[in-house]
C-alpha cells in the first residue's frame, strides 16, 4: 500500500506528479524504476483508478463495469507519496504547488498529467437527462452499462450517436460505440428498424485518411447516415428531442431531432489551473515541446497525458509512449545531462467495428502511420480478428501488469535527432 501525507511533515519532492490517471501513475512507475531512491509524491483525489479504455466495451456487453476499476491505493507505487486532494494552483517561477486544502508543496521537477475535463453542462439540459430518457455515454463508468441496457432493448425507431469538437479523447470512441450497437442490432435482426446517424461536429469521418476506407464499409454496410457539421448543443430528454447547430454550406442554423437513443460525448478541455498558473498554450493547455514533453517556458516543468497541447491522439496508447520519454529526460534533467529521448506523436486508436473486429489505428504526428507489428501480422488498415484479440484480451492486462508497473515493453523511447543543449544553460534563457 503506499503511503498518504496524513502522517507526513514533509512539504518538499523530487518530483511531483499531478494527476493519478493512466498517465500520472505510469510516468511514476517509470522514474522509479530507473531511480528507486526518488522522492515522488503524486497528487489525486480520487480514491478508484479506472481503465477507461474498456468503457467501449461496457457499453457494448463485451466487459462488466466492475473490471475495469482498481482502488488506487494497488496503483500507486508503493514508493510514492500520494496527497489525496487536487492541485488548486502551480506556481513555476517558485517550483510550488498549492494543493486544495491550503497545503503547499515544493518541487524540483513537477510533471502535469491531470488529465482533462469533460464538459457536461455545456450542452443544455444534458446532465439533468443522463441516465434516462435514453440519453447515455460511455464516458462516463456508471452510464456505460446503461449504454448497454438501450442497445438490448431498443428495437426500432432513431439512435443518435454524437461527437464534439475536437480536441477530446479517444477519438473513435464515438464511433467504437455506434458499431458495437449496430453490430448487435444486425446480428438480433433489429437494424433494418433502427435509423443510425452520426452527428459529428467535423467534416471528416476520421482524420487519418488511411483508416477511412475500413470504417466507411462499415458505415455502409451498417446504413449509418453521416450527418457532419451537427454540433449538439441541447437535450430535452422527456420530449426525447437533441438540437444541433449545424455549419454547411448553407451557413449556420440549429436542427431538431428526435431520437430513441442518444449516445453523448460532450465537449472537453483543460483543467482550468494550468491557464490560470501560466502553463497553458491559447487553447487553455499544457504547453509542451512536442518531442521533449518539457515545458514551453519553464524547464523544471514536464507534462503527459490528454491534458497536453501537444498534436498527438488523446490516448491510453499514447501515455504508454509518453510515459518513457518523460522519465528519461527528466531525469537527464536533474543530473543536467541533455535530453536524448524523443516522443514522435505515437497513438493509437482501435476502432471496434463489430463484436470481434477492430481497425487499429496507429499514427503519430502528422498522421503518419505508426504501426507496431508488420502489415503480415495485422494490416491495421483493415479490420481484423487479431487487433480485437489485442483489444479485448491482451491490453487490459498490458495496463494494469504492465504500463502502470513501469514496464516498457514495446514503448522504449525514440533518440532524439539532435541532443538537446544542456537544461541549466535553457533555465538560464528562460528566466
Amino acid at each position: 500500500m503506499s503511503r498518504t501525507t496524513q502522517d507526513l511533515t514533509r512539504c518538499y519532492h523530487d518530483v511531483v506528479v499531478i494527476g493519478g490517471g493512466a498517465a500520472g501513475i505510469a510516468v511514476s512507475a517509470s522514474l522509479l524504476k530507473r531511480c528507486s531512491d526518488l522522492d515522488i509524491a503524486i497528487i489525486d483525489p480520487a480514491e478508484m483508478h479506472s481503465y477507461q479504455p474498456g468503457w467501449t466495451l461496457v457499453g457494448g456487453g463485451v466487459f462488466s463495469a466492475g473490471i475495469t476499476r482498481r482502488p488506487m491505493r494497488e496503483v500507486v507505487p508503493r514508493k510514492a507519496v500520494r496527497y489525496a486532494t487536487h492541485a488548486q494552483s502551480v506556481d513555476p517561477e517558485c517550483g510550488l504547488v498549492t494543493l486544495g486544502d491550503g497545503r503547499q508543496i515544493r518541487y524540483r521537477r513537477l510533471v502535469v498529467a491531470p488529465g482533462l475535463v469533460i464538459d457536461w453542462g455545456a450542452i443544455e439540459g444534458l446532465e439533468e437527462t443522463l441516465g434516462e430518457n435514453g440519453v447515455t455515454s460511455n464516458y462516463r463508468y456508471e452510464l456505460a452499462p446503461y449504454t448497454w441496457s438501450l442497445v438490448q432493448s431498443l428495437k426500432h425507431g432513431k439512435a443518435l450517436f454524437t461527437q464534439p469538437p475536437m480536441p477530446i479523447k479517444c477519438a473513435g470512441a464515438p464511433q467504437k460505440a455506434m458499431y458495437l450497437s449496430c453490430d448487435h442490432w444486425q446480428r438480433q435482426g433489429r437494424l433494418k428498424n433502427i435509423d443510425v446517424s452520426f452527428c459529428n461536429a467535423g467534416q471528416v469521418l476520421f482524420g487519418v485518411p488511411d483508416y477511412v476506407p475500413a470504417l466507411e464499409g462499415y458505415i455502409e454496410q451498417y446504413g449509418i447516415e453521416k450527418a457532419f457539421g451537427r454540433r449538439l448543443v441541447a437535450v430535452d430528454g422527456p420530449s426525447r428531442k437533441a438540437r444541433f447547430m449545424v455549419s454547411d454550406d448553407q451557413g449556420e442554423y440549429e436542427e431538431e431531432r428526435e431520437f430513441d437513443m442518444l449516445h453523448v460525448v460532450p465537449p472537453q478541455h483543460a483543467p482550468a489551473f494550468i491557464a490560470e498558473s501560466g502553463l497553458g498554450n491559447e487553447g487553455g493547455w499544457l504547453d509542451l515541446n512536442a518531442e521533449t514533453l518539457q515545458h514551453a517556458c519553464y524547464p523544471d516543468v514536464f507534462g503527459l497525458g490528454d491534458a497536453s497541447g501537444t498534436p498527438n491522439a488523446k490516448t491510453a496508447a499514447a501515455v504508454r509512449k509518453q510515459a518513457p520519454v518523460v522519465a528519461d529526460n527528466l531525469l537527464a534533467s536533474l543530473e543536467e545531462r541533455p535530453m536524448s529521448a524523443a516522443y514522435q506523436g505515437y497513438g493509437s486508436c482501435p476502432l471496434t467495428v463489430s463484436r470481434g473486429r477492430i481497425v487499429l489505428a496507429e499514427f503519430g504526428y502528422g498522421g503518419a502511420l505508426q504501426p507496431t507489428f508488420p502489415r503480415w501480422v495485422n494490416d491495421g488498415t483493415q479490420a481484423t480478428r487479431r487487433a480485437w484479440w489485442l483489444k479485448a484480451k491482451q491490453l487490459p492486462w498490458l495496463y494494469w501488469h504492465g504500463m502502470l508497473k513501469g514496464r516498457e515493453w514495446m514503448a522504449h523511447p525514440a533518440r532524439r535527432d539532435q541532443q538537446a543543449e544542456p537544461v541549466q544553460a535553457q533555465t538560464a534563457r528562460s528566466r
